[in-house]
Parts: C-alpha cells; structure tokens; sequence
C-alpha cells in the first residue's frame, strides 16, 4: 500500500487526520448516547421497551443500507465530495431536532441522521487508505480513529446527563452535535485531500458493491466483524441490566461499569495504535479474542460477583479487534475498491448491531433471564475466537495483503 498523495504536504495531511478524528468523535457523540436517550422518550411518549427500542436499530438498518447501496459513491465522486454531503445531511438533520416534537418526527431523523453516517464512514474508511504509506500505518490509523470515536461515545451520554440535569431536553444533544458538524464540513470544504487514483478496468457502480459481497475476503472479514460487533454491544445495550440485581462490596464499580467499559475501549484503541506497529497483527487479534471469550466464559461460569469485573475489563481487549479487522479488510482490495468494500464491511457492522441485541434479548425472554441472553454472547465470542486462531495458523490473506501493500 504505497502512499500516492504526494501533492499533499506533511502539514497537510496531519490535518485531514484530525479533521477524520473529530468528525468519528462527533457522529460517536449522538450514536452511544441512545442508551441515555431512551428512558427519557419511554417517559415522554408513553413507549414500550419494543417502541423505544427502533431509536437504535432503526439507525442501524439505515446506517447498514446506506453503507451498502452507496458506498461505491465514496470510490466514483471522490473521498471530499462523499465526506461533505454526508457532514451537510447530518448537520441539517440535526439542526431539525430543535423544531421537532413528536416520536415519528424523530424516529424519522434517526433514519436521515443514520443514512448521512452510513455515506460519510465509507468516504472517510476509503479515505484512510489514501493517506497511509504502508498497512501498519492504515492499521495504526485506523485504531487512532476508532479511539477519538470511543471518546465521543463517552462525552455524547455526559452531554445528555448534563443537559436534563440543567433542565434541557435531550434533543439539545443534537443542536451541538450539528454545530459541531457544520464547523468541520467547512474545514473539509477549506482543505486539499489526496487524488484519488481511479480504476478505469471497470465501471465503479452498485452492481460492482454487490459483487464484492460474495468476494471470499469481505465477506470473511465482515462475518469476524459482525461476531465481534454482537459481543461488544451485548456490553454496552445488556450489561447494566444483567448488573443491575449485584448487591456485593463493590456496587459502586456495578454503578459505573458501562462507563469505566468505554473507557477502556478508548484507552485501548489509542494504545492499539502503538502495539499493532510493534506486533504481528494477527497475533494481537488472537490474545485480544481469546480474553474476550475468557471474560465472557468466566462471567457465565461464576455469575455476576465476577461479570462486575470482567465484562467492563473486556472494553480494553475488545478495543483493538473492530478498527483491526476493519483495516485489514479494507486493505485486501485495491484503492479504487475501498470506498466500496468499507460500504460492505459498514453493512455487516451495523447488521449486528441491530440483530444482536435484539436476539440476546429473544433468548432471555424465552428463558426469563437475561443472563441466557449473555450464555449467546458468550458463543458468538467464542467463535470469533476460532476464527482468528485459524488466521494465525492457516494466514489465509497473508499474499492479498503483501501483494495489496505493494502496489
């Protein structure tokens, strides 16, 4: 993967980085606050938990459909123009929330709002794989975004306990979130990114993204990354229900243990950029994998008096998997193809957040207990686990990513 933005300066490619950083930081700040977001319409609106519910897959589906129907757009209109609609639709979507104050009305931003995250990560995935010169530097990359996206997945819900705490309505969240949004679009507009070096061998079309779902490569990495996505938002949707009956000496770490879980992520992604330079990727994605499953598989065993302390320690091996796999993936195609396949690999992502929280929570009404829904967790983790023993034994896409870094 050689660096072909070589119009581009060094200050100048510092600054699209950031820009990258801030803008996964902002869209993070109004996906994770949901769970904060959904007693208040439940109160509001006089919702079932089934009702209230759709304010998380809703955008999911949205975000995956987008993902997958126009991610080639990210590969045909160039990495700026796709960034930029995506940054004015949700700007404008999130401004709306401020007029609006109904359910449906809101119900149907989360859709646009969804659709607008959808088209603006597979711009800003391609766009990573412009600006790094090798696959360390992508996976590196990589993780420093999906870090700046944990640190907004904590100060999204601290801005809403803050504002019903001053008396505001949680759609203010919004209101800073568009603003926010709006500032960065405009430094888009304002900065040089990278030609796009474009395939002329073949027509860059949906037909093309929906090909590439049967490609060995994407659809392996995205079934990895739709098994990790399940086990992760297993924490953060069920674990403050599964904690919620804890009565031993540490309630204070059951209290906070959502929090002190995205902490760890974050912490993690941020130190995942440093260790996957100094170790074989495939190594780290098997260690991480296996503590995953031994904190699942050791919480069910032992029950909740060792879930409160591994389930939120889990958020620090989980934090290096996604935004890996993520690259690695992206890395196996050509950069011509990146804006696609990260369209295929986002569709996958959010899939499994929408289904997956909602099967932990069939199974535990089934059994009249939400620890089953987390017995199921436990085997998807134990799966993606298998998945990732395999790759380091067998190296299936040792040669695509050798052959994709030098070209």
């Amino acid at each position: 993967m050689k660096n072909t933005s070589n119009s581009i300066d060094h200050q100048q490619m510092q600054r699209i980085k950031w820009l990258t950083y801030l803008m996964f930081m902002m869209f993070a700040m109004t996906t994770d606050a949901v769970g904060v977001i959904i007693p208040e319409i439940i109160t509001a609106f006089d919702l079932s938990l089934t009702a209230a519910s759709a304010f998380h897959y809703v955008p999911m589906i949205a975000i995956a459909l987008s993902g997958l129907l126009l991610g080639f757009l990210a590969d045909k209109l160039g990495r700026k123009t796709t960034i930029i609609l995506g940054l004015v639709v949700f700007s404008v979507t999130s401004f709306l929330f401020a007029v609006g104050d109904s359910f449906w009305f809101f119900l149907a931003l989360m859709v646009c709002s969804g659709c607008a995250i959808g088209f603006f990560k597979t711009g800003a995935l391609a766009l990573i794989g412009d600006i790094s010169a090798s696959g360390k530097e992508h996976t590196s990359t990589m993780n420093t975004v999906e870090g700046f996206f944990g640190v907004g997945a904590i100060i999204g819900p601290a801005i809403v306990s803050y504002l019903l705490a001053s008396g505001f309505a949680w759609k203010y969240l919004y209101v800073i979130a568009g603003i926010l949004c709006a500032s960065l679009c405009l430094l888009a507009w304002k900065t040089n990114y990278p030609a796009m070096k474009k395939d002329q061998s073949e027509e860059i079309t949906l037909k093309r993204t929906l090909k590439m779902m049967k490609n060995r490569y994407a659809l392996g990495f995205s079934t990895a990354i739709a098994l990790y996505v399940i086990t992760e938002v297993a924490i953060y949707v069920w674990m403050p229900t599964l904690l919620r009956d804890y009565q031993g000496n540490m309630f204070w770490l059951a209290t906070y243990a959502l929090t002190i879980f995205f902490v760890f992520r974050a912490l993690g992604r941020f130190l995942g950029a440093w260790i996957l330079t100094k170790f074989n990727w495939m190594q780290v994605m098997f260690a991480t994998s296996l503590a995953i499953f031994c904190c699942y598989f050791f919480s069910m065993v032992y029950g909740i008096n060792v879930a409160v302390y591994l389930l939120p320690l889990s958020g620090l091996f989980m934090s290096m998997i996604y935004p890996t796999l993520n690259s690695k993936g992206i890395s196996c195609f050509k950069k011509s193809e990146h804006g696609a396949v990260a369209g295929v690999i986002l569709f996958f992502t959010a899939v499994a957040a929408a289904l997956g929280p909602l099967a932990m929570g069939a199974v535990s009404d089934l059994f009249g207990d939400v620890k089953y829904g987390f017995y199921l967790a436990t085997g998807f983790a134990g799966i993606l686990f298998l998945m990732m023993a395999y790759n380091l034994l067998q190296k299936p896409t040792r040669e695509v990513l050798l052959e994709a870094e030098h070209s």
